[in-house]
């Protein structure tokens, strides 16, 4: 099913139609559309180590379940049991064998196979197929460095093309030490009555936020470099990486946790390894916040990873882990992880900043006479380069850039476009962009 979007998006003129953000009927098909196509993240290794271990997690409305089966390998499966639809597991996370149905008593086993059916013989006169009534699974399933992702689209990209430039700053923070990631404290989870997108769209590449909305944070100095990155246009740059990706980056090295004593010693400790085996880019940036399209928000500069899970056009549920080096000493760890609730857990002292101002967004572009007037995404329209040292289409750190690309791939995936379209329409943006050396 695809949507009229006719009037919805005009990024070549920077608008979007406010009604992208609060009509069910442009919500159900973006479940259908961008949520039943796109990768998405779904859990991170380090939630699943042992063979049996499962977690429950959500690819846009559909719920499923992650599970390393008993031969250590990881699948993933919609949490619906083929006879009457009832949830197999209702645990969060833990460990199991099998899973069975509390309704009727459907049992299957960890790698999704039915295994059990009360009388079978007796009153399916054993004519039930049990090879075609498993758990329905994920079309495609990849690990990237940790980071489990789905997608129910056989069609779409690979996991690593699909990720493409992006990977350069993801190994930033994923790869710099040996062991990679592990994600700690468990997950926070929250509702707020805001549209996803909002949120998704913030942290693909807003920068000009940063001082009226956390501005007492920045007095207090909990954000020391935000003042200097909104006042200065050319203090770093955002990039789109492809699929609707989007990152923030600055060029002061060693920007995270900035003004946290201990973790500034930390960063510097391991600078060294992570220059050795990622090389110099270490040195000379520092990504601070992104989005992989749709709903996937790595904060490198806060320690935490989240998931915009839509609930309805003006309600998402928000999802969000504290991840760090598996290498760092325990110490170090739990520093991170209360440094993380601190500022951005649910409860954080700049989270609320956020999560109030999408709030009001959503609300007030609900109305009849509002949606009259669409939304000004045009800041720097005309900024977009390439630069050979650093993937992705640039723009500088003071822009709508990536937020204007975002909105290009959700339109043309709201508009049933193929992935092969959309890959042609991406690279003829990337052929009109300037390159700089």
């Amino acid at each position: 099913m695809a949507v009229d979007l006719k009037g919805v998006i005009d990024t070549k003129n920077g608008l979007v139609s406010r009604r992208a953000f609060v009509e069910q009927e442009i919500f159900d098909t973006e479940m259908e559309q961008v949520f039943g196509r796109c990768w998405l993240f779904i859990a991170h290794e380090s939630q699943i180590p042992n063979p049996g271990d499962f977690f429950t997690s959500y690819m846009g409305v559909e719920p499923v379940i992650v599970i390393r089966d008993s031969a250590g390998k990881i699948g993933a499966f919609l949490n619906t049991c083929r006879h009457r639809g009832n949830a197999v597991c209702l645990a969060d996370q833990g460990n199991a064998a099998s899973f069975t149905c509390s309704y009727h008593a459907w049992t299957y086993g960890n790698d999704g196979k039915l295994i059990g059916v009360p009388n079978a013989m007796g009153a399916y006169f054993d004519k039930l197929d049990m090879e075609q009534w498993g758990l329905i699974p994920v079309a495609q399933l990849k690990s990237y460095k940790g980071l489990i992702f789905a997608t129910f689209d056989p069609a779409a990209p690979s996991l690593e093309d699909y990720l493409g430039e992006h990977k350069f700053y993801l190994d930033l923070w994923l790869d710099r030490r040996e062991g990679g990631t592990e994600v700690i404290g468990g997950v926070h989870k929250w509702i707020m009555p805001a549209n996803w997108k909002f949120a998704a769209d913030n942290f693909v590449g807003d920068t000009l936020h940063f001082v009226p909305s956390h501005a007492s944070a920045v007095m207090s100095g909990l954000f020391s470099s935000a003042r200097a990155l909104s006042i200065n246009p050319r203090s770093g740059f955002q990039t789109s990486s492809g699929y609707g990706h989007g990152i923030i980056v600055s060029y002061q090295p060693g920007n995270r946790h900035i003004n946290v004593p201990d973790l500034e010693e930390y960063e510097a400790s391991i600078e060294d390894e992570a220059v050795q085996r990622l090389g110099p880019s270490v040195r000379n940036i520092s990504p601070i916040v992104s989005t992989i399209f749709p709903n996937f928000s790595p904060f490198y500069g806060r320690a935490t990873i989240r998931c915009w899970h839509p609930r309805g056009p003006d309600k998402t549920e928000i999802w969000a882990w504290c991840l760090v080096d598996k290498e760092a000493p325990p110490e170090v760890k739990d520093r991170i992880l209360k440094h993380y609730l601190w500022t951005f857990g649910p409860a954080g002292s700049a989270e609320q900043d956020d999560m109030g101002n999408w709030q009001h967004c959503t609300r007030n572009s609900a109305g009849p006479i509002a949606k009259r007037y669409p939304l000004n995404y045009m800041l720097a329209m005309d900024d977009r380069h390439y630069d050979e040292n650093y993937p992705g289409y640039m723009s500088m750190i003071m822009s709508e850039h990536d937020a204007r690309l975002f909105y290009d791939v959700w339109g043309e995936m709201m508009a049933g476009k193929s992935w092969p379209e959309i890959k042609l329409e991406l690279d003829k943006i990337k052929s009109k962009i300037s390159v700089i050396s």
